[in-house]
């Protein structure tokens, strides 16, 4: 990407008193400038701070004279209506009440034009927002004499409907190019793309007919550092409109309450670091205006917009037209991507249907890559393996198992793992794992995602070296110093002259749709094996109902036979006495009678051994509650980047079933998600041990004195009247299609796991505030 967009960094770890205009030369390294608290503003405008209690100005930009006309010491400690009148100041306090300010600019006036001798100034624009308790108003000129706003309503409808028109990515990008173009009338509006190692594509663009195009050329991830690229995930525009403007000082340098500098993130006249004004300054560009596209809370892009013939003004009101389009092309651009390629996404979606479907019907998962359709029918690739029962399973041009498991243990240890994406995709493996030397040929990119939450079950996909030539607009190698005031610094390259590289050890990269095709069969290959295993969980416990069932009737067969076999032998015995006195029995008959008896005496005996060696207890284990809740959320599934899990303290180790636990955490947060119509839904997952300060719930007598678990929620809650209705089977307080539509076993489920381990659960609730869910878990099974 371009770095005419290095417009941020990371503040410094401790407060200090910087100012870009005192201390920006002695720049060595672009992350390092604290660029969301420069100390200084743009000097075509003015900024004031005002202490959000009585609206008392604490720190104002060292030009307030010539902007305002009024000077610094008429300004400190003075009120906001000083400078905005009183009314202005009442609407002021007004919008400070009632409307979103924090981090927000809003517009709050127009101040009208001022004379001053024989010179008329411009109406200035007046916008306010607030942070860390204050509230910071902005003064720009609106470009006019005159206080009118025009009507842009019109204007935007115009500038959207082509947007929704296009019928591919780059027609959408296009449109997006010239809209904004004839919105600003700047001389270039590009569409940088950032790639997945941090560098930028012009993807798109509309210029002045005499400019040479820059479409399809790139630019190194440097020249927009991650401070710079994380700025616009916080705010949508940033507007440069003299990039030779002089730099006006805060004053004082910190705010006099706090002692702290002031975070300007959202403020339109936040003074410019000097490697963004010497880049593009080498550029020959003399104005820009800069706003994000993001998908989801990512940036996928930006929209740059060059100037090159003067200063551009480019006011509030245009502006925040801009930055409303900006976030129709953030909503939109997805799906124009999606429109795009709709047929491959249905491919897509289809083969990894058959897939799991096969799987799930007995194949297992090694008919992913062993049966037809296989992994490598799901994704365009050119190699497949999985990691699964201890092997690995291939289907195409892979490296070998040896290689694989160097991989496997590299993306395990570095990749995956808590806290971390579940995907991982990249056109060169060998940058960022320098054994991938050795198979660039087959496996110069990968694709790769983990189908377990714990071990070393993974899904990969290769695809081989491919031969590129990327067109960069300067030498991407190139990193110039110069002599600064205090030594050598760090100054932006001053060619931007084409610079073709031939690039090896690259593949095609990955597309968006295939991420997120592969993310998809992640987790329908994960609900398939959940779902096998809670199936045979259950089958199992039937199982195990069965055969204690059977070992009681065996039992009891077995015992109670045993009486009347007794009898049977006696008379056996007694006849055979007696035919040895008369003499005229068949005594072979008796003999054969007498062996048959014994016969099943002796398999009662065995009968009885086995029904007692059968009938054993139940085998807990030590669980750690906080994996088991990390599988539940998992086995939940998407909608939880919907759902907040909230974790006051680390949950205990515990005594326990561990499946069971895991069903009883996963029905409370689908209960949780299902019933509830807030847009922010919650929920908190916690215990409550003897003698905690936290005050404890009414409980039954038989768990006094136990570990309380709880799981509470911010949905629709329960009438007291029903407490004891929803834990019966299949009882719903709904209608049947209501808050997706669930057959109310839940519940039931969850009392019957809480009572296997000789627990007790019960609930607290209150209609529209949420429930809580309680429970024991003592850790002996109840049988």
């Amino acid at each position: 990407m371009s770095a005419a967009f290095v417009t941020a960094a990371q503040s410094p770890p401790e407060p200090q008193a910087y100012s870009v205009k005192r201390h920006g030369l002695n720049i060595t390294n672009c992350d390092s400038e604290p660029v969301r608290t420069p100390g200084c503003v743009q000097a075509h405008g003015a900024l004031l701070v005002a202490r959000l209690l009585d609206l008392r100005i604490l720190q104002a930009s060292d030009n307030v004279l010539v902007v305002l006309g009024h000077s610094l010491e008429e300004l400190l400690g003075q009120a906001a209506g000083v400078v905005i009148g009183l009314d202005g100041q009442e609407k002021l306090r007004a919008l400070l009440d009632t409307e979103p300010t924090d981090r927000n600019p809003q517009y709050l006036l127009t101040l009208p034009a001022r004379t001053e001798g024989a010179k008329q100034t411009d109406a200035l624009d007046v916008t306010v927002h607030t942070v860390d308790g204050v509230a910071i108003l902005e003064f720009e000129s609106t470009g006019r004499t005159d206080a009118v706003n025009p009507d842009y309503y019109a204007l935007i409808k115009k500038t959207v409907a082509p947007l929704q028109t296009a019928g591919s990515l780059r027609q959408f990008c296009d449109s997006v190019a010239q809209e904004i173009r004839a919105l600003t009338g700047l001389d270039r509006v590009m569409i940088h793309k950032f790639h997945a190692d941090g560098h930028g594509e012009v993807f798109a663009e509309s210029r002045r007919a005499d400019l040479a195009s820059w479409t399809g050329t790139h630019f190194p991830a440097e020249d927009i550092p991650k401070p710079a690229r994380d700025i616009f995930t916080r705010t949508w525009i940033r507007p440069l409109p003299d990039v030779l403007d002089a730099l006006a000082e805060l004053h004082p340098l910190v705010n006099p309450d706090s002692g702290k500098p002031l975070d300007m993130t959202h403020c339109a006249l936040r003074g410019a670091s000097i490697m963004y004004t010497e880049y593009l300054r080498n550029m020959g560009v003399a104005a820009t205006l800069t706003m994000a596209i993001r998908r989801n809370e990512n940036l996928w892009g930006l929209i740059a917009c060059h100037h090159y013939t003067g200063p551009k003004h480019v006011s509030y009101q245009v502006r925040a037209a801009c930055e409303f389009l900006a976030q129709v092309v953030s909503l939109q651009h997805h799906a124009a991507e999606d429109k795009e390629h709709l047929a491959y996404r249905l491919k897509l979606e289809s083969v990894h249907r058959q897939l799991v479907t096969a799987a799930a019907q007995g194949g297992g998962l090694a008919s992913l890559t062993s049966g037809a359709p296989s992994l490598l029918e799901g994704i365009d690739a050119g190699g497949a393996a999985m990691f699964h029962l201890d092997r690995w399973w291939r289907v195409g041009n892979t490296p070998s198992d040896e290689q694989l498991e160097g991989v496997g243990d590299w993306l395990i240890a570095e990749r995956f793992g808590p806290g971390r994406p579940a995907l991982y995709a990249t056109d060169s493996l060998v940058r960022d794992y320098p054994p991938a030397a050795a198979f660039t040929g087959m496996a110069s990119g990968m694709l790769a995602t983990p189908i377990a939450l714990s071990g070393r079950n993974l899904m990969l996909w290769f695809r081989p070296e491919t031969l590129q030539t990327v067109n960069w607009r300067g030498n991407p190698h190139d990193k110039p110093t110069i002599l600064g005031p205090n030594g050598p610094r760090l100054t932006p390259r001053r060619s931007f002259e084409l610079f073709v590289e031939s690039v090896r050890e690259r593949s095609l990269p990955w597309l968006q749709v295939e991420l997120e095709a592969a993310a998809g069969l992640r987790l329908l290959v994960m609900e398939m094996v959940v779902d096998r295993a809670e199936r045979l969980a259950t089958l199992n416990a039937d199982l195990a109902r069965s055969n204690a069932e059977l070992d009681a009737f065996a039992y009891v067969a077995s015992h109670d036979l045993k009486e009347p076999l007794r009898g049977i032998i006696q008379y056996a015995h007694q006849l055979k006495g007696d035919a040895a006195l008369a003499g005229d029995v068949d005594r072979d008959k008796l003999d054969r009678l007498m062996q048959l008896t014994l016969r099943m005496d002796n398999l009662l005996d065995s009968l009885l051994h086995f029904s007692r060696a059968a009938r054993a207890d139940l085998i807990l284990e030590i669980v750690d509650l906080n994996e088991v809740l990390a599988e539940a959320v998992e086995m939940v599934g998407s909608p939880t980047a919907d759902l907040e899990v909230a974790l006051p303290r680390q949950l205990p180790l515990l005594r326990c079933h561990r499946v069971w636990c895991r069903e009883v955490f996963v029905n409370l947060l689908s209960n949780a998600m299902k019933f509830s119509h807030k847009a922010a839904k919650w929920v908190e997952v916690g215990f409550i041990e003897p003698g905690d300060s936290h005050p404890r719930p009414a409980c039954p007598a038989e768990s006094a004195g136990q570990t309380i678990f709880y799981v509470a929620d911010n949905g629709i809650g329960i009438e007291p009247k029903h407490f004891n209705q929803v834990f019966k089977l299949f009882k719903r307080l709904h209608g049947r299609d209501e808050y997706g539509a669930g057959t109310g076993a839940g519940l039931t489920i969850v009392r019957k796991l809480v009572e296997r381990h000789a627990g007790r659960v019960w609930l607290d609730s209150e209609p529209g505030r949420g429930t809580t869910v309680y429970f024991t878990l003592p850790g002996e099974d109840a049988g």
